[in-house]
């Protein structure tokens, strides 16, 4: 009997994940590449691609991109708030590019396009290197929608001296794309492309390779269902430590437990729980 329930129990677990599985596979299908997810699985050890991309949106059509990261980790000053970028290149003059994917207008808020603009600095001057050794930057966004509602491509957002009404030449650029932009232009093509389910709907071949690959070659499928998956546990470890902190706060209010209880029931260490602690307080 017991032999026949731990069967049953297996056949029921096997079931879940098949289930969640053709979940996935479902998922897959209906992926864009303005999906920010499957965006930075095309990007991926692809310079071809991101080169090409870069050309048409910024308009420098000799663009050469040495090195493309997916996913990089931006974080140099202790206690800042750290970033990841979708998808960030070097070209032969050091400059770098920051592509980033912003289906929401909420996350294209343009405190968050300068807070990436900053980053990007903090993270490329070392000690003992001169301010005007600062890399040119380029902060990119694509939106799903139309930004500023103006029927633009690219809405490029520069610094101005108001009183020479002259460049201001630091080095930033700022790029808000539209991705509801069509038309017969290689951009109006390439966000077409960025909006399509389907390789075969797409204008540019480097985008629709890619995109068969991932959606249609079993090896392409199996990494985005495990990236799906790692997608998956990373949500679940960000709630649970959401809710350690919700903890945290809950017996800060109280204001009857010491720190070090605070830990432990928490599960947070000592350290976060002060840094929690001075945010409260803040």
């Amino acid at each position: 009997m017991e032999l026949q329930k731990r069967k049953e129990r297996q056949v029921g677990i096997l079931t879940a994940t098949e289930q969640q599985h053709q979940g996935d596979l479902q998922r897959l299908r209906d992926l864009r590449p303005i999906d920010d997810d499957f965006m930075r699985c095309l990007f991926k050890d692809n310079i071809p691609l991101a080169e090409f991309v870069l050309r048409i949106i910024t308009g420098k059509q000799d663009l050469i991109i040495t090195d493309c990261e997916t996913q990089k980790d931006m974080k140099r000053l202790a206690g800042a708030r750290s970033i990841c970028l979708d998808a960030y290149g070097t070209d032969p003059d050091g400059k770098k590019y920051d592509l980033e994917i912003q289906r929401q207008e909420k996350g294209a808020d343009p405190h968050r396009a300068r807070y990436h603009s900053s980053v990007m600095d903090v993270e490329n001057l070392h000690s003992g290197q001169e301010f005007k050794e600062l890399p040119d930057t380029y902060t990119i966004f694509i939106i799903e929608k139309d930004f500023y509602g103006k029927g633009e491509p690219v809405y490029p957002i520069e610094r101005i001296n108001l009183a020479t009404d002259k460049s201001f030449e630091d080095g930033e650029h700022i790029l808000y794309v539209n991705g509801e932009y069509r038309g017969e232009s290689d951009f109006g093509k390439l966000m077409h492309d960025f909006n399509c389910t389907q390789a075969s709907d797409m204008n540019f071949e480097l985008m629709a390779d890619r995109t068969r690959y991932l959606k249609e070659n079993p090896k392409g499928v199996s990494e985005m269902c495990r990236i799906m998956e790692d997608m998956r546990n990373e949500s679940l470890k960000e709630g649970i430590q959401e809710e350690k902190k919700m903890t945290v706060f809950r017996m800060l209010e109280a204001g009857k437990y010491l720190l070090e209880e605070i830990a432990n029931i928490s599960g947070l260490s000592l350290e976060e729980v002060n840094q929690l602690k001075a945010e409260r307080n803040a």
